[in-house]
């Protein structure tokens, strides 16, 4: 397994672009999947939008049982427990192409396939995965993961819910409310965090949902979006639970809600890219039929602007998802081979790519969100109305950014993460970083370099990212060490930095991978979207790069670093930006849709 790349090494390590896999990389069985899926979602879902923006609940826990008929809710799930047990790489598929009509549904399955199922299917005994996962996986019954708390919001581990043991020692007594449950108002099954006396960690419990036993549900939320997604608070009061409803041990429950956390960041992220395309789509549809000064809108420069980075920012969270997705596939799969339960090797696999799966869920909540917003705005005082997709699809993508741990917290766990792993040894920053440093100060090269293979001067830019973060993140931990986590300022500046080059670099190797294949004649709005995006990225880090270092730096340290910074985000051919729109747009416009 030495030879896999280990979660944060892309950092530091030199990525071929063989190496990554692509959406152009889906075999016959996932493309067929994927077929499935678009036309269950146009079928059942797309023409009734408008019953999940009137809050009809009934309808979402509807459509569940029907997407449980079709085996949607059990991709994930190995087949002795009733499910496909198909691979990560497929299961992000499913969620990815399930989720784009409307946040509404797209809440109810990721709640349910995920927190609520997962934690029993990889932390449940046997006796309890046989018991309950099966009528997961069908729909016959709906999970809900109850761990939120009005005081345990991003600290999750504080929640005040108590789960005391009977004199008789054969059940716990649960009280306590938690908020914000989705599901709660047709689950059959709760995930229940809670603490067993004055345990430093909360601990995890099967509940079932029975009224009788103590437990009481709050009136359905009134939400900005997601409007017909059942979110509810849950009262506990005395709630028995026999003690072999324990998930995994005592005070383990802090453990679950984080690893559960990893994977639910990557496939938020999944979760959120066929919004983006379906919102892309609607706005070039809009664009190519609004007729204004006797030209479709699709003409006129500012709209084509918007277009084309609304494809560019789908175009590159599909790059970076699927190759962080086939990462943690690989590595589960090795575990497996090692002979390693599939159960520990999922766990493991996830866990050690978080760094990529807190990177994706920002990038890619907030592209869709700016997607969204920009949809809006191509419709004019249309995008504003109930009757076109776009202002539910802007309400609904409002809360991706906090799913999952805030964006803000995911931005810094990232650089934690990472400052972590190389602590540990799994990630040498150090000696990069080191290298940097002397590279500052020597000479620079004044040689003209040969950039005639296509992306060398990108694929040499990305690098020179790299060293600019290394920079930085080098300078902050040996000025602050191990109280960096203190610094958030300067944490949510350098994670934006590691952001834009997973993201960059993800879409150029993509996009080299789909050259080799096709040509380069054929996919030049591809390799357009690869040099856009990348352009956009080298700006976010010289200004992030620069806010960093007059933060914490003086003097003479400072100069050399800013001119260090200088050096790592200069192009010595400089792209033409408006051309590299025109391309990507007029494809847009000819096929009328999102079409990469």
């Amino acid at each position: 397994m030495s030879d896999i790349t280990r979660g944060g090494q892309f950092l530091v390590k030199e990525t071929k672009c063989e190496d990554v896999f692509t959406p152009e990389d889906f075999s016959e069985e996932q493309i067929m999947m994927r077929d499935s899926v678009k036309e269950f979602v146009d079928k059942e879902i797309w023409p009734n939008k408008n019953r999940f923006e009137s809050k009809d609940y009934a309808f979402t826990e509807a459509v569940m049982k029907k997407a449980g008929e079709m085996g949607f809710l059990s991709v994930a799930v190995p087949a002795e427990y009733g499910g496909m047990g198909m691979g990560f790489v497929d299961t992000c598929l499913v969620c990815d192409y399930i989720s784009g009509a409307t946040g509404s549904f797209s809440t109810a399955f990721g709640a349910h396939t995920g927190i609520g199922t997962m934690p029993i299917t990889l932390y449940g005994t046997e006796a309890q995965k046989q018991k309950y996962v099966p009528k997961l996986a069908s729909g016959e019954w709906f999970g809900a993961y109850c761990l939120t708390e009005p005081g345990a919001g991003s600290d999750a581990n504080s929640g005040k819910t108590k789960a005391i043991l009977s004199e008789d020692g054969t059940h716990y007594k649960i009280s306590g409310g938690k908020m914000w449950i989705s599901n709660a108002g047709f689950c059959s099954l709760l995930i229940v965090f809670a603490r067993i006396e004055d345990d430093k960690n909360i601990t995890g419990f099967i509940v079932e949902n029975d009224p009788s036993n103590g437990i009481t549900m709050g009136e359905e939320e009134h939400k900005l979006g997601i409007r017909a997604s059942s979110t509810r608070q849950v009262f506990f009061n005395e709630t028995k639970v026999p003690v072999e409803n324990m998930l995994a041990g005592r005070g383990e429950g802090f453990k679950i809600a984080m690893n559960a956390l990893n994977v639910g960041r990557i496939k938020l992220a999944a979760a959120c890219l066929d919004a983006q395309r379906r919102v892309t789509t609607n706005a070039v549809h809009y664009a190519n039929e609004r007729i204004q000064f006797n030209s479709p809108i699709s003409s006129f420069g500012a709209i084509r602007y918007k277009l084309a980075e609304m494809a560019t920012s789908a175009y590159a969270g599909e790059s970076a998802t699927y190759r962080a997705a086939k990462s943690i596939e690989d590595r589960i799969n090795a575990r497996v081979a090692e002979g390693t339960s599939h159960q520990e090797a999922e766990l493991k696999g996830v866990e050690e790519f978080a760094i990529e799966c807190s990177i994706l869920k920002v990038a890619v909540s907030e592209d869709v969100q700016n997607a969204a917003d920009e949809g809006i705005q191509i419709y004019g005082g249309m995008g504003f109305s109930e009757d076109t997709p776009m202002e539910s699809a802007w309400r609904d993508a409002r809360i991706a950014r906090i799913y999952e741990g805030t964006n803000e917290i995911n931005r810094m766990l990232s650089v934690g993460m990472l400052i972590k792993k190389a602590m540990k040894g799994h990630v040498d920053l150090i000696g990069p970083a080191m290298k940097v440093q002397e590279e500052l100060m020597g000479i620079p090269s004044f040689d003209t370099p040969d950039y005639s293979e296509l992306f060398s001067e990108e694929k040499e830019m990305v690098g020179k990212l790299k060293k600019a973060f290394l920079m930085v993140a080098g300078a902050a931990v040996q000025k602050y060490g191990m109280d960096l986590d203190a610094h958030q300022q300067l944490l949510m500046a350098a994670a934006d930095m590691l952001i834009e080059i997973y993201m960059a670099e993800s879409t150029i190797l993509r996009t080299e991978k789909l050259a080799k294949k096709e040509g380069e004649a054929k996919v030049q709005e591809q390799v357009a979207m690869a040099k856009l995006y990348l352009y956009k990225a080298v700006d976010i880090v010289a200004a992030r790069g620069k806010e960093s270092i007059i933060s914490f730096v003086e003097g003479d340290e400072q100069r050399m670093m800013l001119m260090g910074l200088r050096r790592f985000t200069k192009y010595t051919n400089m792209p033409n930006i408006v051309g590299l729109r025109e391309t990507i747009t007029s494809k847009l416009v000819a096929e009328n849709s999102y079409c990469f």
